[in-house]
């Protein structure tokens, strides 16, 4: 399991998962981290995050583009909003996706997300078979994808997706810093989780 304990760089290609298969729904140039598309996203995915946390929500954004690279679902995190303890951005965006579609399975759709999925939000991203996710800053207190845990390549997930993280990495994981020091500043810790 790659274990990543500062966060990216750069961003990088963490797993291919089920990339190489026929079945891959996926454009393979995706599978590029420096590709266009994936800064464009989660810049969107970032603004997502502001407004969440203009509202007292922990700053996490995440959109689901479809194969044809078009935005079918989008969502911020409503948890404090909505007094929903599964209201983080992922789910949600999600939820929204599937109903845009009248299909739960996400094969050809990428997911955005400005922080690393915990683990409630990783077993969600593979029941919808997700094509790839890519995201912004590592979680080092609840990553469930690469920094603390690795879900999708756990002998529990039944879909290898591929993923790639550290995209606008430094802007994810500075809004989150400044949201932290601002709105809790007695808890704020160096690369804060969404679960704090």
């Amino acid at each position: 399991m790659l274990r990543i304990s500062q966060g990216l760089e750069t961003p990088q290609l963490i797993t291919s998962g089920n990339a190489a298969r026929k079945s891959c729904q996926i454009d393979r140039a995706l599978l590029e981290p420096e590709h266009p598309q994936h800064q464009h996203w989660m810049g969107q995915a970032l603004q997502l995050a502001a407004a969440a946390g203009a509202t007292g929500d922990v700053p996490v954004g995440a959109i689901v583009v479809d194969g044809q690279g078009r935005a079918i679902a989008q969502a911020e995190n409503r948890k404090q909003r909505d007094g929903d303890p599964t209201g983080h951005a992922e789910i949600l965006a999600l939820q929204r996706a599937g109903r845009s579609r009248q299909n739960w399975h996400l094969n050809d759709c990428v997911l955005y997300v400005t922080l690393e999925p915990c683990p409630m939000c990783a077993g969600a991203i593979i029941n919808a078979r997700l094509g790839l996710l890519v995201f912004g800053a590592i979680d080092p207190k609840a990553g469930a994808i690469c920094s603390v845990l690795n879900l999708p390549a756990s002998a529990a997930s039944n879909h290898r997706l591929p993923v790639i993280g550290g995209v606008l990495g430094q802007d994810c994981q500075q809004q989150l810093q400044v949201w932290f020091q601002q709105k809790r500043p007695d808890r704020f810790y160096t690369q804060p989780s969404e679960n704090i």
